[in-house]
């Protein structure tokens, strides 16, 4: 089953009196691009989170936001009370030195200066880590069946476009017949032009005719292009093949190359142009598979 590397998960938990919330984004990259934020506090763990994310994830651009705040109304911000009596006697004493009018507002002077709120020190121990990676967990699940939803989206728009390359290539045919004699007529009106009184030998002619269709045909690369749609088509159910897909798609693309180039047919290579089209918006969409 595929899965698109685009995803995301938030997911929240708690632990005494903390709240634990997990954020995860994920874009696609050629690579596991991994970005960990979270408090400094939980710095001794982020080692074990980035391998439980990325064991999971595998591939992507990935960024995960973790954040821990305190419910409990005695764990704000305390005022110092010791600071802010310090403040208030070198207020008053400059004040008075100085002759200055004390402040009509001295509490709104006062809770402006600096360390007079106190943050209590937070701490945490391995249930605590335990907890965060259960809630994790919970993300990774949840960007996990994003990414499949996604998958299956991408799974049926590239099976689309494929089809849309097998029906041109059926409409190759009629034009292929024809061709033959295109060229037939196409040689024998140079050789008219280039020998006396347009005589040649026709063995020779012949002999060059098939040197030239057999140069000019297309049957091994409409052979093979199919043979390579219907195996991108196979490994569309295959688990992380965004790799492999976009291998099959390059030989798609050298298939329809060659056949463009061998085509010398006016209407076959304006269906070329079009396979090319279908398979560059395969080729895009291949780059959003895990």
């Amino acid at each position: 089953m595929i899965r698109s590397m685009t995803g995301y998960g938030i997911a929240e938990s708690l632990y005494n009196t903390k709240k634990i919330t997990v954020e995860i984004r994920t874009l696609n990259s050629k690579q596991l691009d991994l970005a960990v934020k979270l408090p400094n506090e939980l710095r001794f763990a982020e080692l074990d989170f980035r391998n439980r994310i990325g064991t999971k994830l595998l591939r992507g651009k990935v960024d995960v936001v973790i954040s821990v705040t305190d419910t409990s109304a005695d764990s704000v911000n305390q005022i110092d009370a010791d600071a802010v009596a310090s403040y208030l006697r070198q207020i008053n004493g400059i004040s008075e030195e100085l002759g200055i009018a004390p402040s009509t507002d001295m509490a709104a002077l006062l809770f402006r200066m600096p360390g007079i709120f106190n943050a209590p020190e937070q701490s945490y121990d391995e249930a605590f880590v335990a907890k965060t990676n259960e809630t994790i967990d919970s993300v990774l699940d949840m960007v996990d069946r994003f990414r499949i939803q996604e998958g299956q989206t991408l799974k049926k728009d590239l099976l689309h476009r494929v089809e849309l390359i097998l029906g041109l290539l059926d409409q190759v045919e009629p034009f292929e017949k024809s061709r033959h004699d295109t060229i037939k007529q196409r040689l024998v009106k140079n050789l008219s032009e280039l020998t006396t009184e347009g005589q040649y030998d026709e063995n020779r002619f012949e002999a060059e005719l098939i040197y030239y269709l057999e140069k000019l045909d297309i049957t091994e690369e409409k052979v093979r292009l199919r043979q390579h749609c219907n195996y991108f088509n196979e490994s569309c159910d295959e688990d992380q093949a965004g790799k492999k897909l976009g291998f099959i798609s390059q030989e798609m693309g050298r298939e329809i190359n060659t056949l463009g180039s061998k085509a010398n047919e006016v209407n076959i290579q304006k269906i070329v142009v079009k396979m090319k089209d279908e398979l560059e918006k395969i080729k895009e969409q291949v780059l959003n598979i895990l």
